[in-house]
């Protein structure tokens, strides 16, 4: 089923070579690699699109993009999985890699009022930052590998399941 809808969802890598905006990567966009569903590609562009997310700067389409290009990962399932820190989302995963990186450097969760001046920028924000990029590097680099790993695994374990009950079912006639 997934793999039907992502196929019928995913552009030709012929329509790809042809839209303007899409130029600056030349041939390489239309490589089959990078819309293809081999479990390579699949689940590194899983597991790199659940570091991704963490990058605190809006940016992270961009990003994962040009690291499913250069790495030749599958660009919809790195989208989709970049995707998951969403507006719905973003407070409580931030705030998770902020109280883990409090937590590592052994620092007191400070409270967090928000207000709209430059004010609370430089003395606000200021002694939050430390502890927010070192959760949202740890939580980054921990989701990324369980989440590589967990796929690999998932995807391993549905094959030779499928493997398993193909040679049942033939071995019986």
């Amino acid at each position: 089923m997934p793999r039907r809808l992502l196929k019928r969802i995913c552009p030709s890598p012929g329509s790809l070579e042809s839209r303007w905006f899409l130029r600056l990567f030349g041939t390489r966009i239309a490589d089959p690699r990078l819309w293809g569903l081999c479990r390579r590609g699949v689940t590194g562009a899983f597991g790199v699109g659940l570091v991704v997310c963490f990058i605190p700067l809006p940016v992270h389409l961009v990003v994962a993009t040009l690291l499913a290009v250069t790495l030749r990962l599958n660009i919809p399932v790195i989208i989709g999985t970049v995707l998951l820190i969403n507006p719905l989302t973003i407070v409580p995963a931030y705030y998770l890699a902020y109280r883990l990186g409090a937590a590592l450097l052994n620092m007191p969760p400070a409270g967090f009022s928000f207000e709209m001046s430059w004010d609370w920028l430089q003395n606000g924000l200021g002694p939050m930052w430390k502890p927010f990029l070192v959760g949202c590097l740890v939580c980054g680099a921990v989701g990324g590998v369980l989440g590589y790993m967990g796929l690999e695994l998932a995807w391993r374990w549905r094959v030779a399941t499928k493997y398993r009950a193909r040679h049942v079912t033939s071995s019986a006639y």
